[in-house]
């Protein structure tokens, strides 16, 4: 694959503590040889696991960007034992714009895998994190979140695993890190362009990623809870040297997420009126909300409806929406004592 453009005054290979900046080649009419800065810190100490992690794929979820700024901020490399690398704003544009996409290219960056070392900022970020940042990584922590539209329950999130050692260790990781809920995916909302495409490549890296909320905001309950899980895995795959103090919390619910076929989505534009909350238990189609007219009030709603039955896991934030807008989705109770796959399970 041909090498990235992106250069940065980071050593990879640098023992200690260092940062700086990813510096992605843009030509604009106020910059014509300008760079984008897209933060990023190694933390170095011998020998030991590699990992990775990374937030701000999406620059509207606010969630795991705080949490990883805190964690470049209090860690020093006596702390570990290997290398920690840190992407805490990985789509900066789209970070210091404060949306979901980038605003130089309208790029989504975990829907742009593999990249393209000539192409638009969101594609050269992309290819330069597969072909540079992952080889040779042990682990992958990618968090997410609801964003500026939705809300998730507190997630952690693995995609149904093609082997059963592989699901074992996914189980595990979730286990660890200990959200109220892990949930499994057919990974069709990102397949291949996504980050976990991208693992899936180089050889089946282990990553889990997290739902951190939403809704344009921070929780500090949830983001305590997932400094406290983040720490816990660190330590648990051998990079933290010293044990966290918060211990491993209780069993989490396990749920697959159904797939993006059986949302729930608006049918017409108007105001969404939800009928139920984030966690409740429906039944196959239950009343989920309605659709509202502001420019006819005297119109009666649209009603929506539940396809499928399970638990809420996701609901729309935000109260306007159009036609095709996601208002809800759902998951389903995964059994893996059997330790089998959770989409065929749900066939």
């Amino acid at each position: 694959m041909q090498r990235s453009r992106i250069w940065t005054e980071i050593d990879l290979q640098k023992e200690g503590k260092t940062t700086g900046y990813l510096r992605v080649p843009i030509s604009t009419n106020e910059s014509a040889y300008g760079w984008i800065p897209v933060p990023i810190a190694s933390i170095k100490n011998g020998s030991g696991p590699r990992i990775l992690l990374i937030a701000g794929s999406h620059g509207d979820e606010w969630e795991g960007q705080i949490m990883l700024i805190k964690l470049i901020q209090s860690l020093q490399s006596d702390d570990v034992r290997g290398q920690l690398i840190v992407l805490p704003g990985a789509n900066a544009p789209a970070v210091e714009a404060g949306q979901r996409v980038s605003p130089f290219d309208h790029g989504n960056l975990n829907r742009s895998f593999p990249g393209d070392p000539n192409g638009p900022p969101t594609m050269m970020i992309a290819h330069f994190i597969e072909t540079v940042l992952l080889p040779g990584c042990d682990l992958v922590c990618d968090f997410h979140s609801g964003g500026g539209s939705l809300e998730y329950l507190p997630s952690t999130v693995v995609v149904s695993s093609k082997s059963t050692s592989q699901l074992r260790r996914d189980l595990d990781l979730m286990r660890v890190f200990g959200l109220p809920v892990g949930f499994a995916t057919d990974g069709s909302t990102g397949g291949d362009r996504s980050l976990t495409g991208a693992c899936d490549r180089l050889g089946g890296i282990p990553c889990l990623s997290t739902e951190l909320g939403g809704g344009g905001t921070a929780s500090l309950g949830l983001l305590t809870a997932a400094e406290n899980g983040l720490a816990r895995l660190l330590h648990h795959v051998g990079l933290l040297a010293k044990a966290p103090e918060e211990p491993q919390s209780g069993s989490i619910r396990l749920l697959y997420r159904v797939q993006p076929k059986e949302f729930v989505y608006a049918p017409a534009n108007g105001l969404f009126e939800p009928l139920v909350n984030l966690g409740d238990t429906v039944d196959d189609g239950q009343d989920a909300g309605r659709i509202h007219f502001t420019d006819e009030p005297w119109r009666k709603p649209i009603p929506v409806y539940f396809g499928v039955g399970g638990v809420v896991l996701c609901r729309r934030f935000l109260a306007r929406a159009r036609v095709g807008d996601c208002l809800f989705n759902i998951g389903r109770i995964w059994s893996p004592d059997t330790i089998a796959d959770p989409i065929e399970q749900s066939q």
